[in-house]
């Protein structure tokens, strides 16, 4: 989170330290030109410290008969003070960027995710894991990232610069507890390895049995192994990914359709909301408005599908609504059905 601070503020102190140098050498070489052969280096260079620092006790190297030696202290003290102003506040932000700042960040960081409740933790911000970051971010879920290498992170912090965070490895049970896995909705373990992913759904659900777990998996004989330790699916980037080269083949206007919903700036998405138990028995039309803005394509109970139903449909608990929507328009309907 402050390797970007830290580096611009240590860069400005090496840049001011090297001017302030600059200064002492110039000064240096200056009372020692001005002041001849009688005046050793160290006196020359003491001339130039109780210059600069404005102790200036008396002049070392007398330059009152010289009128360039004036003005040339003159230049020395202004260049100088400024400069030695330059460093110590240069020097106090790069300790507050480096210590400090970045301690007080983390704390805050850390006292919003253990407020978070209903979020998603996404374990792995590598390729994979920063596109499920970026669906989450644009349909306005709340999440955290978590990941050992804060190179990786900040690649992300680039573009969303307030995005929560843990780094560390996901496989130990104190890195999930600080991402706040016993009050989160899903964990995606999306690392780079199989076994870390394993080993991820695993502790996910024995500290959350509640939660649901989606775990990538690169060879499809870990798949199995990755459901029984917890995983509620697998997804396989490879095999995905064929099935959707099929499709492009043989239904290019289907692939179209699903490629221009889930592009970054589409404000359209497929969504489901479960019906709770206080709907039970009320007809589908109760959850339009005038000023509706989804489109119910199915509902799932038991199992099954039902397609296309009619505004009477009468609703059970636990159905499962398929629309079509917006971010805003699942916000409102999940309030509607809350209230």
């Amino acid at each position: 989170m402050n390797k970007r601070p830290r580096s611009r503020a240590f860069r400005n102190l090496l840049i001011a330290l090297s001017a302030l140098v600059a200064v002492f050498v110039v000064g240096t070489i200056g009372y020692r030109i001005l002041g001849g052969p009688k005046y050793s280096w160290l006196d020359c260079f003491y001339m130039t410290f109780v210059t600069v620092s404005t102790i200036g006790y008396e002049e070392v190297v007398d330059v009152r008969h010289y009128e360039y030696g004036r003005l040339f202290t003159v230049f020395i003290g202004i260049s100088g003070i400024g400069l030695l102003g330059y460093v110590l506040s240069t020097f106090t932000a790069f300790m507050l960027e480096s210590d400090l700042n970045a301690l007080w960040r983390r704390k805050k960081m850390l006292k919003k995710i253990a407020g978070m409740r209903g979020h998603y933790i996404v374990c792995g911000a590598g390729r994979v894991g920063s596109n499920v970051a970026n669906e989450l971010f644009m349909t306005r879920r709340p999440f955290v990232i978590v990941d050992d290498d804060i190179s990786v992170i900040q690649h992300y912090l680039d573009i969303h610069p307030e995005q929560l965070y843990i780094e560390g490895d996901a496989t130990d049970n104190d890195v999930l507890l600080s991402a706040g896995v016993t009050h989160a909705a899903g964990v995606f373990a999306v690392a780079h390895e199989d076994s870390a992913n394993l080993v991820i759904s695993l502790s996910a659900k024995q500290l959350n049995p509640g939660l649901r777990v989606v775990a990538r998996c690169h060879e499809m004989k870990n798949a199995e192994k990755t459901r029984r330790a917890g995983a509620d699916e697998i997804i396989s980037p490879d095999y995905s990914g064929g099935l959707n080269l099929v499709s492009a083949m043989v239904r290019p206007n289907v692939m179209n359709f699903f490629d221009e919903m889930f592009k970054p700036d589409s404000k359209l998405r497929m969504e489901e909301v479960r019906i709770p138990d206080s709907l039970v028995d009320k007809p589908l039309s109760f959850l339009y408005r005038e000023d509706r803005d989804f489109v119910v394509l199915g509902i799932r109970r038991q199992g099954a599908w039902q397609l296309n139903p009619s505004p009477d449909h009468v609703l059970h608990g636990n159905d499962v609504l398929m629309l079509m929507t917006s971010p805003d328009g699942r916000s409102s309907l999940e309030r509607l059905i809350q209230g």
